[in-house]
């Protein structure tokens, strides 16, 4: 009986070991059940075990990618290994004539496409970056739409893509006969037909193959797409390899039914038996039925609802009535209208309230077409002049071109009547202050912290030196940051943002920034620089390690955080600023080098502080930190910034519209 169970045991290990077969070099997986893939969007494992894209549902994206990278380069001479993967898909729609944006298997050097657009840009690229070199993607695209713009031979071809949405080579879909190779035999991506597609990369010769068949029909000999191309400049060392796919207005499903993928060899055959059976299209005819029934009901109730309609649209119009001056055609596309917001969030009810500041509340929202969730800024506006809108709203659309994955993505704006709304996208996990200072909230361990730090630095880093332009944040701290759904930290809140030349200096304005934040220079100034975004990350690297505000209320006086820390150093005891909720004693040592970094970045003299890229190395180790003593940093930031005339919470926004004055609400 033993034995007999053992041998059952062995035989149904082989059975998965054969189904789902994965190594370092590659994997095979006949149907999806029990694999562990990275979904996005509305990317799926159904029961049955195909891989769902997506459903029919309109304007939606999903992604999958295998969760570990795979190197693609070899390390001796750094030429491409040859690589090979092939997989079964099938598109379904429920008008056969009609489709979403097809199927891409992508090579990607990441997983985070944050910044993209879907639908159009199929969730991979958007408007700025669809092109650029520094994207080092490669796709094959299943296409089954014409874009023009990218210059698609028709809307039902197969297309090698690197870094944007221009094939490299593409051609309508269909295979060649192997009885004779200059018969090509048509094929429809969206018919609703399981088909296989064979992608094969020669690191040797530098040729690129793309095959496609419908299944089960052996491979053929001559491939669709055959390209010389070197992807020496395009992949990188390590890179995820994935699906992503997108429905515009058109509801279709997009599956996989099966994958293979290999490096440095051929990718395994997939078995058909053991694939799962691709669902069948749905009939669209009963609904057309169904029409014809309710057709002489409908055109009998249409007289009633004219006139009732008639009535609705001039109240209609004036609940909805917005600006739009000619200057703002340009902006357009970063224009939302006021009706798509307030259906998005419900009216601007209570329920979606996330919060209120000293210059507008902030409404969560779901944008009618996409689904996508955001962030609504509602900004009570008394514009100064039509001019200071103008830069403004400029400075907004530049804004929205910002794409880092430690930043909250400003989506656009809108103007109505007299207020300004600004778009972001939605974090789910709310703003770090909360975390940090909310009793009711779990506590963050030393690791989520540290990581939300180097987070932080990293966008600022991006913001002041890597970014086309330089921009000046003007108001880093913990209410600002967002976090997301895997607690990744994300600089939000832009509204005070300034945006100048590398090489230029950003000319002196009002004070503005909250208080515990503001460089000391300031007051005497009035000048925002990157040096004083760096003395405000300084005071928000203290808040995190130590989960003390800025500026602590005592009984008898206000004590600013920065001198309490540099106290508390000179007594030899900096280690105990730290929060001590987070109940590690083993990370004493990075603690305490975090605690000296926040100190040299809130240095009082703006030429001690470190540039952010500095800073970040800092964080890394890559660089040691210069010898620092509590006697040259003692100084009482609260007592020089109060003496200088500074409102004890928050300093106005200047000139030109004091439409953009958020100083003190952030989106959550």
């Amino acid at each position: 009986m033993l034995l007999k169970t053992c041998l059952f045991l062995l035989l149904l290990f082989c059975f998965f070991l054969h189904q789902n077969l994965a190594s370092s070099h590659g994997f095979l997986f006949n149907g999806f059940l029990g694999t562990n893939l990275t979904l996005q969007g509305l990317a799926t494992i159904t029961p049955t075990g195909l891989l769902m894209l997506t459903n029919a549902t309109k304007q939606v994206t999903g992604r999958a990618f295998h969760p570990s990278k795979f190197s693609f380069r070899n390390p001796s001479n750094g030429h491409i290994f040859s690589f090979s993967t092939t997989f079964a898909f099938g598109v379904v729609s429920v008008d056969p004539q009609l489709s979403g944006h097809g199927i891409f298997f992508v090579i990607s050097p990441t997983e985070d496409f944050s910044c993209a657009t879907g639908s159009q840009y199929l969730g991979l690229f958007n408007l700025s970056n669809n092109g650029s070199p520094s994207n080092h993607l490669f796709a094959v695209e299943l296409d089954t739409i014409l874009n023009p713009e990218f210059l698609d031979v028709n809307d039902n071809h197969v297309g090698i893509d690197i870094d944007g949405l221009r094939s490299f080579n593409s051609s309508p879909a269909g295979y060649y006969s192997d009885d004779d190779q200059l018969s090509f035999r048509n094929l429809t991506l969206r018919s609703g037909r399981m088909m296989q597609v064979w992608v094969d990369y020669d690191g040797e010769e530098t040729r690129l193959d793309v095959t496609l068949a419908p299944v089960p029909m052996v491979k053929p000999r001559k491939p669709l797409l055959s390209s010389k191309i070197d992807l020496a400049g395009v992949l990188m060392d390590s890179m995820f390899v994935g699906f992503t796919s997108t429905n515009g207005p058109f509801l279709t499903s997009h599956y996989v039914l099966g994958w293979s993928f290999n490096v440095n060899g051929t990718a395994k055959a997939l078995d058909y038996s053991l694939l799962p059976p691709l669902p069948a299209a749905r009939s669209s005819s009963g609904r057309w039925k169904l029409f014809y029934i309710l057709l002489p009901l409908a055109s009998a109730m249409f007289a009633v609802m004219a006139i009732a309609g008639a009535l609705l649209i001039n109240w209609r119009k004036a609940k909805y009535a917005e600006e739009l001056e000619e200057w703002e055609i340009d902006y357009s596309p970063h224009r939302f209208s006021y009706k798509e917001l307030h259906r998005a969030t419900g009216g601007f009810r209570e329920a979606e309230l996330l919060g209120i500041g000293g210059f507008g509340r902030v409404y969560k929202g779901v944008l009618p077409s996409s689904k996508s969730e955001i962030a609504v800024k509602r900004v009570l506006s008394s514009p100064e002049s039509r001019q200071g809108m103008r830069e403004f709203v400029a400075e907004v659309v530049s804004l929205g071109r910002l794409c880092h994955r430690n930043l909250v993505p400003l989506l656009g704006y809108c103007r109505r009547k007299g207020e300004l709304l600004l778009v972001y996208r939605y974090m789910r996990n709310s703003s770090l202050d909360r975390l940090l200072h909310d009793s009711g909230k779990p506590v963050l361990g030393w690791a989520a912290r540290m990581k939300i730090i180097k987070g932080v630095a990293a966008a600022l880093l991006y913001l002041h030196q890597d970014w086309d332009q330089v921009v000046v944040h003007r108001d880093v701290k913990a209410s600002n940051v967002l976090l997301d759904e895997e607690f990744n930290a994300r600089l939000g809140d832009f509204g005070l943002a300034r945006l100048y030349d590398h090489g230029s200096d950003l000319k002196s304005s009002r004070v503005v920034g909250t208080m515990g934040y503001l460089a000391p220079e300031l007051a005497r100034t009035g000048k925002s620089s990157t040096a004083t975004d760096v003395f405000a990350f300084g005071t928000f690297v203290l808040e995190v390690v130590c989960g003390r505000r800025p500026v602590i209320s005592g009984e008898e006086e206000q004590v600013v955080l920065v001198d309490w820390v540099v106290e508390n150093w000179r007594k030899g005891a900096i280690a105990e600023t730290r929060d001590t909720r987070m109940g590690e004693e083993d990370e004493l040592e990075e603690v305490e080098l975090v605690l000296k970094i926040g100190l040299l970045c809130s240095h009082p003299l703006p030429a001690a502080r470190p540039s952010m890229r500095q800073t970040v190395r800092y964080l890394e180790k890559e660089e040691p930190m210069p010898e620092l003593s509590p006697a040259n940093m003692s100084f009482s930031v609260f007592a020089l910034l109060h003496n200088d005339g500074f409102d004890d919470y928050l300093m106005p926004f200047p000139s030109p519209a004091t439409a953009s004055s958020v100083t003190s609400s952030s989106i959550e």
